[in-house]
């Protein structure tokens, strides 16, 4: 089983609001997945991710669509600011 880190779409007609997912390649966007590893409010640009699941589902083998890896590249560069005394 192929298994991706993708984005599925959430929220209202032109409110959107996405889950960040690990599913299957072949179920469809927003059907069904495995977990959700994380949350991004295009609004607002928030991006909450939870890191230790992420790592674990790229250890077994998944892939970040573009997207999402970009996100997470924000997320991360984020957290390692915030961190810095």
């Amino acid at each position: 089983m192929a298994v991706k880190i993708r984005l599925a779409r959430m929220g209202s007609k032109k409110r959107p609001y996405y889950r960040i997912v690990a599913a299957d390649a072949r179920c469809p966007r927003d059907g069904r997945f495995l977990e959700r590893v994380g949350t991004y409010d295009p609004h607002g640009e928030t991006v909450v991710i939870n890191e230790a699941r992420i790592s674990y589902w790229q250890g077994v083998g998944a892939h970040p669509t573009i997207t999402v890896a970009r996100l997470l590249r924000k997320a991360r560069k984020a957290t390692a600011v915030a961190a810095k005394p």
